[in-house]
Parts: structure tokens; C-alpha cells; sequence
């Protein structure tokens, strides 16, 4: 009977062994699936010279295999975690039984019961299942347990449980976990740091390296006894490493070089191509444009110049204002800390006013520190009244600051404690730098502070262009026949509009001043409204239209006011218009993103998709190198649009731009652009190699101030760029297309020198198309005098300059 019952026993519990894995493993998933098993990974976002700019993942992790991550790494978490890792079959039932008994113990000395999960069923519960606390799950685990092990190698299990698992800190896999622990690779890891690594799986929380400092350090020196005792250390390495004080070395938890503007562009294009999944947690490689040293550049001309628009148009008060009494610079420092934040500078801080002296004022600071804004450094701050006008330049410190103003403030370059006063612009706008033979963006600012807004003024904002747009009109007349020389006439101008609309009387920017027949070189080069709407008259609107969407800049009605630059554009596409002008004429597209790489290497994404034969060859006998092919699309003739760069050229020497753009030595050319209000300040500069646009003006639009021209506001930002973006650069030409010719012309008869005298201008003509001794063009005689019958025309007024 004994016998027979220990049977029967043996078969029930079989049966029930079998019901039990047939019951609670018919709807698991297939345990195969972890052979192509890929943990979410961050995606690396890196500048044009590798610099991390970014990182995006909801879980932070960076993949490892197995074959990377140190052997005693490896030893350490299995003998922490799972000693007989390499000898159960997935589960370790001898430590079932021994936490069994164990517990016992536990539940009568009322501890911590013990677990028996082995770091296969970690693997399983963490990837395969639910997060649920239950018998059921428990079975389930080690079901699936069971199943991995006979289809998963012990070192592919180990490397998905080194990868998957969190360690604090915000960090998944221990790659992650060394960097923010310790600030360290893997393979520059200690024993002691290890071991620390392997303890934290138990409680993150509970072994943090400096809140719970003892408790880390004595379960690290559990993990290293664990290893003494397992034969993967020695006892002089096991005594040593646990003598090691536990200091951990931080990470600072930074994206790197910080472009805001540019990275969330890039952001938005990586979701369109790849996906959210992709981007958060594909691990992708990211190969950007940008140039973090003309970023830098680029970020501080800019906002030098919005501080500057903004400084001129007065003080508009303190931050905000602490009525009550204040006794201490502890409280004023306490009561600052929820004023405190980025204002896109370094050296910009908060700070409240103290007291007020005859000459200066006291500042205390959120760190409880203190400081002094002599009346020197803030005799800027006349008072802002409405339509961007100031009040009287102020006499002493009192005329500025008050007790308990809190002020933003900058520190002295020379004297310690000594502080300037600062104010946030209200103004705004955006710099792009890009590479007109290529598109790639270089530098991208879309606003003064991406914390204080994120809507780029770059891509987004939709402003007239003013002149900015004028070269396209010259432009469209190259193309009908007109030359640099030809002669359009500068005289009041009416238009009747049509359909009971009144006349138009579109005017120059110096109202009263005219210059009677002149070149289009000279129309161009001072921006001059009177002779660009005559042009536009006499080839026809549609032929301006036409050119603005040729080259990307707008889709525009056919109406005069479009030729003085009413039509609506972006910052980024009138730049890109102008490197198709200097890049011969050629069409580019702009792009952020060089290439994509997947986390195993392969390339999935590039932009430049260019055929090159002979490329990939193994040897080099000294055969030429291959030539690429160009699948650039010819927007406009070459030698129009050399002409029209050549005539721009003299906007930065002897036009609206002359004075601004001085500082540069190298050879640019530029367009300034100015709209009603003005609303609007444009600059677009080039050098043969790099274009540069920007833009200034309220989001709301409304009037800069009667004063403001684009000379003042906007060249200087880009002067200050290409300055120092250009200063080790060889100065070189434009390149010249086939098919010119070059003529010395004297700027005032208008006609080709021939008798030596000293030239003025050496112009560039299609041959056939240069002036004759009567100083006009042979393609082109004589100059438009039309005054008025111009189709239908919009109600927009002149004015734009």
C-alpha cells in the first residue's frame, strides 16, 4: 500500500505538474522572440563635428553586448544575484528550497523574506511579462524561465539582464548606470565600483552612494566576499576593494551643446521619418549639420544685437516688485530662489535691490550672496514710453532702481561683485547660417531664449521680406533683357489702381529726395522703391511672381506692392533664395540632418544621395579622383545670377549696408530689407561659401520705432558673425561663370572707359548685352519712364525700403 500510494502520489503530482504548465504556459509569449529581443535605447543627436547636442528616450540606456562589458562586471552581478547562474536550467530549484526554509525563519523574527529569482526569470518577468505581484505570475515566470534557457545561450541571457535592468539615478543598463554613477565607461570600472553596481539591483533607493552611504558600502562589500568566496577575485583584491571608500563621481545630466532651436527641428523631422517608437527607444545615431562653433558665434551676435534694439528703446521696470519689509539677506535670498531661472546668458542672474546708495545700489542674490550696480552701468535705462519711445536720460541710481526691485543683473568681466543692469528684449527674432552649395544649416537661432519661447522665428514665422526681396525683381529683369546698366528712372510715380481703388503713390524712404535716371546697379545698391515698382511695371508682374516661387521664397499675388516685398516669407527660405543666387544659380534644399544610423551601425537615412562611381575602390594607382555627379536643378541662368551678386556686392561697399558691415575684411555682398512700420529688419549677407540671414521685429507686429533701419538692427548681427566666422578664412572672389564679360564703366556717363581713365565699377555683361559709347546698353536702350497704368493693383501703401 505504502508503495503503491507513493506512486499514485508520484503520478498526481506529475499530472499536476503537467495541468500546471499546460494551464499557465499556453498563452506565453514565444521565449525565441528574446534572440531579436531589442531594448529601447536613447537616440544621439550630434553636431556636424560629433558634439552631443541632444539625447531622447523615455528610459536611459545605451546598449552593450556581451562581448563589450568586462568579465568580472559580469561575475559580479551573478554572484550577487544568481550564484548558480551557470549551472540551473533557469531555475535554481535548490534555492527555492533553501529561501523556503529560510523564510521560515524570517516570518518568526519577523525580517525581509527572501526571493529565489534567478536572473533568468528576472529577464523574463522584466521583458515577457506583466508587472503583477501573484502566484500565478510567479509560475508563469518560471515557466517562460524554463523555455528561454533551452533556446537562449547563458551569455545572451546575461546581456539582455545587463542591458534591461534599472540601477537609479534615471539609468537602464549598467552602461548608463557607470556614466551617471561614477562618470566612467565600463571598461574603466574598479572592483570596488563593480561590486557597487551589482548591489544596487536590490533597492536603488535604499543604496544610494551618498544618501544611505553606509548601507551602499556594506552591501557592496557583501558583493565582493560574494565574489571571494565564488573564486572570481583574490583575497588580497577582495581586501582591498572592500577598504576602497565608496565615492561616487556624478554625471551632470546634459544634452551636450546646447541649440535648442535646431535640435527640436531635427526632432520634429525624426518623428515624421521614423516614428515616436524610433526616436525614443530605436537607439538611432544621428549625424546633424550644425556647426557648434558658429552656433556660439551665431547666438551671441544675434542677441547682441536684440539687447542693443532694446536697450536703445528704454527700461520697462524691474522684474518684478517686494513691497513688504525685508531685514536679512537670508530672507531676500529665500525669497528669490522661485524667481530664479535661464535667461538663454550665463552670466544673467536675479537679484534684489537692497538698498540704495548716492551712487549705486546694494544687490543681494539667491545664494545669499551680494553684489553692487554702480549708476554707471545702468545709465541706459531711460524709461520706455509707448510706440518705442524714451523718457529723459537718468540723473542718479534713484532715477532707476527702488528698495525691493528685483532686477536682472550681469556680472562685471573685471571688477568682482560689481553687476550691470540687464533687461529680458521683448523684441525678437532669428539667425540661420547655411552652406549655399549644400543647404546644410550651420547655425540655427530661433528666438532670444528657447525657454521663454519655443516658436521659431527661423522655419515658423511668416514676415514681409521688405528690399530683402528686391534682388528677385532685378532678377526677373536680367532675364528680359535688362543689364546692371541699364536705366530706370527715380521720379514721383501714381498709379491708378482700378476698380474705384484711388491711386497709388508708392515712395522712396527719403520721401523727398530723388535721383532722376539711374543703373539698376544703383537701384539695388540703395534700395531704391520708385525705380524697383517702374521695373516691375514695365516686365510685368507675373514675371516677378513667377521668380519668387521659382526660387522658394513665396507664392505672391501679381499686384505692384508684391515687388516692394509685400508678400509673406520665411527667414529660412529667403536665405536659401540667396545661396541659389551665390552657388551659381543651382537649386538646395535646407537640411539638418546629414545621416541616420541605426543601433547596429547601418546606415537607414542620408541626405546626400549623390552617385559616385569609382568611389569604393580598393586600390589608388593614381587615377584621378571620381566625380560626383551634381542633380542640382538650374533655377536661373548662371551668368544672372553671378550679375545680380556682383551688384549686390556694392550694397556692402558703397549701399545701406556700407557701414555695418565694415568690420568684415572678407568679400560679402548682402541686401538689407526694411518693411512699413517698420514692423520688419532684414539682413541676408553672403560670402562665396556661407549665407547668413536674419530678422528682427515684435511677434505681434507693430512699429519698431520710427528710426529703426535694418542698418542698425540687423546687419550688425550678421557683421559680427561672418567677422568672426570668416577671420581665418582665405578671402576669396565670387566664382564667375563661362559666358561674361567684364567692362570698366564710369558710373557717371554711364559708359565704357576708353580712354584710361580711372575706372569706377568693372561690371559684368552677357557679351553682347555691354553698354556702347552712348552709355547705353546694346541689348537694352534707353530707360522706362512709365508712370502709371498698372493692371489691378493691392491697397498696400509705399514705403517699404
Amino acid at each position: 500500500m505504502g508503495i503503491t500510494g507513493t506512486l499514485l502520489g508520484a503520478v498526481a503530482a506529475t499530472a499536476l505538474v503537467g495541468w500546471a504548465f499546460y494551464h499557465y504556459g499556453k498563452d506565453l509569449p514565444d521565449a525565441a522572440l528574446l534572440k531579436t529581443y531589442a531594448a529601447p535605447v536613447e537616440t544621439h543627436v550630434h553636431a556636424g563635428d560629433g558634439q552631443l547636442l541632444s539625447r531622447f528616450a523615455r528610459e536611459r540606456r545605451s546598449f552593450v553586448p556581451i562581448t563589450s562589458i568586462p568579465k568580472r562586471l559580469q561575475l559580479a552581478f551573478v554572484a550577487a544575484e544568481d550564484k548558480n547562474f551557470y549551472a540551473h536550467p533557469g531555475v535554481d530549484f535548490r534555492g527555492i528550497a533553501r529561501a523556503m526554509v529560510a523564510n521560515i525563519g524570517h516570518v518568526i523574527r519577523g525580517r525581509r523574506l527572501e526571493g529565489a529569482s534567478t536572473i533568468t526569470q528576472q529577464v523574463a518577468g522584466n521583458i515577457l511579462l506583466t508587472r503583477e505581484v501573484s502566484l500565478e505570475r510567479k509560475i508563469r515566470e518560471q515557466i517562460l524561465s524554463l523555455r528561454m534557457s533551452r533556446v537562449l545561450s547563458k551569455d545572451r541571457v546575461l546581456e539582455l539582464y545587463l542591458n534591461e535592468i534599472y540601477l537609479g539615478q534615471r539609468a537602464y543598463g549598467i552602461a548608463a548606470a557607470a556614466l551617471s554613477y561614477f562618470n566612467k565607461p565600463l571598461d574603466a570600472l574598479t572592483l570596488p565600483e563593480m561590486a557597487y553596481l551589482a548591489a544596487i539591483p536590490k533597492g536603488p533607493n535604499n543604496y544610494h552612494p551618498v544618501r544611505a552611504k553606509e548601507k551602499a558600502t556594506n552591501r557592496r562589500n557583501y558583493v565582493i566576499r560574494r565574489m571571494l568566496e565564488d573564486g572570481y577575485v583574490s583575497e588580497a583584491e577582495a581586501q582591498a576593494a572592500i577598504s576602497t571608500e565608496l565615492e561616487a563621481s556624478f554625471a551632470v545630466q546634459r544634452d551636450g551643446y546646447k541649440a535648442e532651436y535646431f535640435v527640436e527641428e531635427v526632432r520634429r523631422e525624426l518623428i515624421d521619418r521614423f516614428g515616436e517608437e524610433a526616436l525614443y527607444g530605436g537607439g538611432l545615431y544621428v549625424r546633424t549639420s550644425l556647426q557648434p562653433t558658429f552656433q556660439s558665434i551665431a547666438e551671441n551676435a544675434f542677441r547682441a544685437s536684440l539687447i542693443g534694439y532694446d536697450r536703445r528703446h528704454g527700461y520697462r521696470g524691474p522684474f518684478t516688485k517686494v513691497k513688504k519689509a525685508i531685514d536679512s539677506d537670508a530672507e531676500w535670498a529665500a525669497l528669490l530662489e522661485r524667481f530664479v531661472q535661464d535667461f538663454g546668458i550665463p552670466s544673467w542672474r536675479v537679484a534684489a535691490v537692497e538698498s540704495v546708495g548716492e551712487d549705486s545700489a546694494r544687490l543681494v542674490f539667491a545664494d545669499a550672496a551680494v553684489g553692487l550696480l554702480p549708476f554707471e552701468h545702468c545709465t541706459w535705462a531711460r524709461p520706455w514710453l509707448p510706440e518705442q519711445k524714451v523718457g529723459p536720460k537718468p540723473q542718479t541710481i534713484d532715477d532707476v532702481v527702488a528698495v525691493g526691485d528685483v532686477i536682472i543683473v550681469s556680472e562685471d568681466a573685471d571688477l568682482a561683485d560689481v553687476f550691470h543692469l540687464e533687461q529680458v528684449p521683448d523684441v525678437q527674432g532669428g539667425f540661420v547660417a547655411l552652406d549655399p552649395h549644400t543647404g546644410r544649416i550651420l547655425a540655427m537661432v530661433g528666438g532670444f531664449n528657447y525657454d521663454q519661447s519655443q516658436f521659431n522665428r527661423v522655419t515658423q514665422a511668416k514676415r514681409q521680406a521688405g528690399s530683402a526681396f528686391k534682388p528677385f525683381v532685378y532678377a526677373a529683369a536680367l532675364e528680359q533683357g535688362y543689364t546692371p546698366s541699364s536705366i530706370v528712372l527715380d521720379a514721383p510715380l501714381a498709379i491708378d489702381q482700378g476698380n474705384r481703388q484711388g491711386i497709388w503713390r508708392p515712395r522712396n524712404y527719403q520721401k523727398k529726395k530723388f535721383y532722376g535716371p539711374r543703373t539698376l546697379r544703383f537701384g539695388l545698391e540703395h534700395s531704391i522703391n520708385l525705380m524697383t515698382v517702374r521695373l516691375a511695371q514695365e516686365i510685368g508682374m507675373d514675371k516677378v511672381t513667377e521668380i519668387g516661387r521659382r526660387f522658394g521664397i513665396g507664392d505672391f499675388r501679381e499686384t505692384l506692392a508684391y515687388s516692394l516685398g509685400a508678400g509673406e516669407t520665411t527667414l529660412l527660405d529667403i536665405t536659401t533664395a540667396y545661396a541659389i543666387l551665390v552657388n551659381g544659380g543651382k537649386r538646395v534644399v535646407p537640411t539638418m540632418i546629414d545621416r541616420v544610423q541605426d543601433r547596429y551601425g547601418r546606415t537607414i537615412f542620408k541626405t546626400d544621395i549623390r552617385a559616385c562611381n569609382g568611389c569604393n575602390s580598393d586600390h589608388w594607382y593614381g587615377q584621378p579622383p571620381p566625380e560626383l555627379d551634381d542633380p542640382r536643378e538650374q533655377v536661373i541662368d548662371p551668368r544672372f545670377a553671378y550679375q545680380i551678386v556682383h551688384m549686390l556686392t556694392g550694397v556692402v561697399k558703397h549701399g545701406t549696408a556700407r557701414v555695418a558691415m565694415r568690420p568684415v575684411k572678407q568679400t560679402t555682398a548682402g541686401k538689407t530689407g526694411t518693411t512699413n512700420g517698420p514692423t520688419d529688419l532684414w539682413y541676408v549677407g553672403f560670402s562665396p561659401d556661407l549665407a547668413v540671414g536674419v530678422y528682427v521685429g515684435f511677434d505681434k507686429p507693430v512699429s519698431l520705432g520710427q528710426r529703426e533701419q535694418s542698418s542698425v538692427s540687423a546687419v550688425p548681427a550678421v557683421a559680427r558673425f561672418m567677422k568672426q566666422a570668416l577671420e581665418k578664412k582665405p578671402d576669396i572672389p565670387f566664382r564667375t561663370p563661362d559666358g561674361l564679360r567684364f567692362v570698366q564703366i564710369d558710373l557717371e556717363t554711364k559708359k565704357p572707359l576708353l580712354d584710361g581713365k580711372i575706372p569706377t565699377i568693372l561690371e559684368a555683361f552677357v557679351p553682347g548685352t555691354e553698354p556702347s559709347e552712348d552709355g547705353f546698353s546694346n541689348a537694352f536702350d534707353g530707360f522706362s519712364s512709365a508712370s502709371g497704368s498698372a493692371g489691378s493693383l493691392a491697397n498696400e501703401s509705399g514705403g517699404i525700403y
